[in-house]
């Protein structure tokens, strides 16, 4: 399932612009990116996602965009760890 789930974030990656390493950041990718990592398995790489998806959700709500993006990016790190 991890396999699966490194292969879609990289194949997305492969579509969005050069200054970002992943997928961009917008609300639907981010729906997509959670979606995606609650059907992680259960492990230290699906609680670190999920830390920094919770921590650019609280900081999309306080519209710090920049720094949302930024943790939105960890995230998408995070769950492509072994």
């Amino acid at each position: 399932m991890r396999t699966l789930i490194a292969v879609a974030l990289l194949s997305a990656a492969s579509f969005t612009p050069a200054s970002a390493a992943m997928m961009g950041c917008t609300g639907d990718n981010m729906m997509k990116s959670s979606a995606m990592m609650s059907s992680m398995n259960e492990g230290s790489a699906k609680m670190a996602a999920n830390k920094e998806m919770a921590m650019a959700n609280t900081d999309m709500s306080n519209g710090k965009m920049g720094s949302a993006c930024k943790h939105y990016m960890k995230a998408q790190k995070a769950a492509m760890m072994k």
